[in-house]
């Protein structure tokens, strides 16, 4: 359910008739987009307008929409303003250099010589309209401050522009930050004369609105091989798929089965299989983009449809290493099985920097947006020139510069596409060790010129959600460890992970010694052979006390500009002292995988909730926590039990995980 709100335009010349048509069209229209209710202010003055949209948004509980009553458009991009896919505030722009604002990763923030231009409809999210409310109300204040004869100066600016701007202007002084939407391939424009109107309406009779609905589901900015392996053929496919009446979540269910099944051709590992596999894994990922292009084009978002899609990413991509390294161990070749799991832990704490970053980089452009960030864009130092010329190659679309920018990152579309092509030409150990190479390369890439751009941001992020829960803290964090009270989360986080890297390597080079054999019988002749930790004992005691002491800082502020980092450091911590008992312990390497794989898969959960505006997991999750498991990782490994610890710990983290899943989403929303 949606309210939506016709505003009055000023300045207008159209006829009196004509202008009452368009705006039963755009009520017609606003209908369609899902609005039950269309309340026209346009008779009003500017004052009284806002004071009518205070209080429609004061009193509503669903979505806002708000439309000048001038704008000529396709009726599809006011439904698609109402179908923002997160639920977020936005409004419909066009690109064009000279205008008021300026995009920020896709949000809307005020520029002297912006290049995005505002048509004149607004889509204010219910969590927004409390802002719009006060907004409203105060830019009627000042728009009625002096009587009409004595207007100067804002009063007489006010009066001389559209509601829908001035409410604008006000909405982005109190600080919304809303999302673009750009017309793209459609039109849309506003009118002030008869003449105007005539030429909106054949622009917008001119463009075959479906085929550019086809065409605009496919990203706008995306990967390399994406643009020209995938995007120029999967529309077809998509338009198939709206024509069988199948979901995106059904679509994304048939894209993990592709996988499944490209995995177990990598298993397999003849060479027809390994082709089988590359051609199923591409076809996959065909299906990976056809489900969100389909999701855009029948404008059928959910928050549980948007969760599924990103676990499933993750959880196709770590059961394709592990179908390749299983493979490549069939084949007699050695080191694959490490090689997924040091693949596996790279692409996750890489992707928890992702995300965190991302977070930052919204954060700052909502604190710029009412000046209280520094302009990544402006003044001097390594980090604003970076971002200058970051933002040159992005707007450069399609010059070798652009898309090298874009390759070298090493996103999903191209690490599917090497994996593909080297497991079809070479073997599994090939595809993993160019994987983990490329990637070690991006993070160094990315890791790098992020830290130097979110100095120069000078804001903090961390600390702006609940950062326990973030953290992913336990009782032994919460309770004990945090009660010390250091202000060094970023330096604890990063010990931790060094602490645990140096076991690792430590373990690799033979300075950190195993343990004693011993044998478990579980009949039938079945065992699992052991090691107990013996002479190792000390260095992984060691070691887990500084990993551990990341929580001493648990509770202090994480506003630091970058405290981002924290989650990604402690999630590799944790990872790396799974890894380093499994070396000192001799835990088979496919169990250590399985216990990251599931590690992995509850992490993602988390920032997935968070990025799709998913229900959270509430208290629950914080019954073990990263330090609760780090403990009984390593006190399993003390007692002798490492291959049993890591297991049962797989099967906790695994199973808990599923069962908040499906008792969090068993009325989850259609996608």
């Amino acid at each position: 359910m949606t309210l939506a709100v016709l505003c009055g335009s000023t300045g207008n010349d159209l006829d009196p008739g004509a202008a009452r048509r368009l705006a039963d069209e755009l009520t017609a229209a606003l209908a369609a987009a899902g609005a039950t209710t269309v309340t026209p202010v346009e008779g009003l003055e500017v004052a009284a307008q806002l004071r009518e949209i205070a209080r429609l948004a004061a009193g509503a509980g669903e979505p806002l929409l708000l439309c000048a009553d001038n704008l000529v458009a396709h009726p599809s991009l006011l439904r698609t303003l109402a179908t923002e896919p997160a639920g977020r505030s936005t409004a419909l722009v066009v690109a064009r250099d000279g205008g008021d604002l300026r995009e920020e990763r896709g949000r809307l923030v005020p520029a002297t010589d912006g290049t995005a231009h505002f048509l004149g409809a607004l889509s204010i999210a219910p969590a927004d309209l409390p802002i719009l409310a006060a907004a409203a109300e105060e830019a009627a204040t000042r728009s009625g401050r002096a009587p009409a004869a004595e207007a100067t100066g804002t009063a007489t600016a006010t009066a001389q522009r559209d509601v829908i701007d001035v409410l604008l202007g006000a909405l982005l002084e109190a600080g919304l930050v809303p999302i673009a939407t750009r017309v793209r391939l459609l039109h849309a424009e506003r009118v002030r004369s008869g003449a105007q109107l005539t030429a909106a309406r054949a622009a917008v009779a001119a463009v075959d609105e479906d085929a550019a609905l086809l065409r605009l589901a496919v990203k706008e900015k995306d990967d390399f091989f994406t643009t020209y392996a995938v995007s120029t053929w999967s529309p077809l496919v998509t338009k198939l798929c709206a024509r069988l009446g199948l979901t995106p979540s059904g679509v994304t269910a048939m894209s993990v089965l592709f996988a499944v099944a490209a995995a177990l051709a990598f298993w397999a590992g003849s060479r027809p299989a390994l082709v089988a596999g590359a051609v199923l894994l591409y076809l996959g990922f065909v299906l990976d983009c056809v489900d969100g292009q389909l999701a855009r084009y029948t404008r059928r978002f959910g928050a549980f449809g948007g969760w599924l899609d990103t676990m499933a990413d993750r959880a196709k991509e770590y059961a394709v290493y592990a179908g390749l390294a299983a493979g490549a161990e069939r084949s007699g070749l050695p080191y694959a099985w490490p090689l997924a799991i040091t693949a596996i832990v790279l692409q996750t704490v890489r992707h928890m920097t992702d995300t965190w970053y991302g977070a930052l980089h919204d954060e700052a452009a909502a604190r710029q947006s009412v000046g209280t960030a520094g302009n990544t864009d402006a003044g001097g130092g390594v980090g604003a020139r970076l971002s200058r010329a970051s933002n040159r190659v992005q707007a450069d679309t399609g010059s070798a510069a652009y898309w090298l920018k874009r390759i070298v990152v090493f996103p999903i579309g191209e690490r599917w596409a090497l994996i593909a092509v080297l497991a079809a030409l070479g073997n599994g150990r090939v595809a993993l060790a160019a994987v983990v190479g490329w990637g070690l390369l991006a993070a160094a890439y990315t890791l790098g010129l992020r830290s130097l751009r979110s100095l120069s941001m000078r804001v903090g992020v961390l600390d702006t959600v609940d950062t326990s829960r973030h953290r992913d803290d336990g009782p032994l964090v919460r309770t004990v460890l945090s009660a010390a009270k250091v202000r060094a989360p970023l330096l604890g986080a990063v010990v931790a992970a060094l602490a645990a890297l140096a076991l690792v390597v430590g373990r690799l080079a033979g300075w950190v010694p195993g343990g004693t054999e011993v044998g478990v019988w579980l009949g039938a002749g079945v065992e699992i052979r052991q090691l107990r930790a013996g002479d190792a004992a000390l260095w992984l005691i060691a070691a887990a006390l500084l990993v551990l002491g990341a929580g001493l800082a648990a509770r202090a502020r994480h506003a630091g500009p970058l405290d981002w980092l924290v989650p990604a450091g402690l999630r590799a911590a944790e990872y790396l002292m799974v890894v380093a008992v499994g070396l000192i312990c001799a835990v088979p390497p496919p169990i250590v995988f399985l216990l990251l794989f599931v590690l992995a898969l509850d992490h993602y959960d988390l920032t997935a909730r968070m990025e799709k505006g998913a229900p959270g997991t509430g208290a629950a999750r914080a019954w073990l926590g990263w330090d609760g498991r780090v403990v009984l990782v390593v006190a399993s490994a003390l007692a002798g039990f490492a291959v049993a610890g890591e297991l049962l710990l797989a099967v906790v983290v695994g199973g808990s995980f599923l069962a908040g899943a499906v008792r969090d989403w068993r009325s989850g929303g259609e996608r």
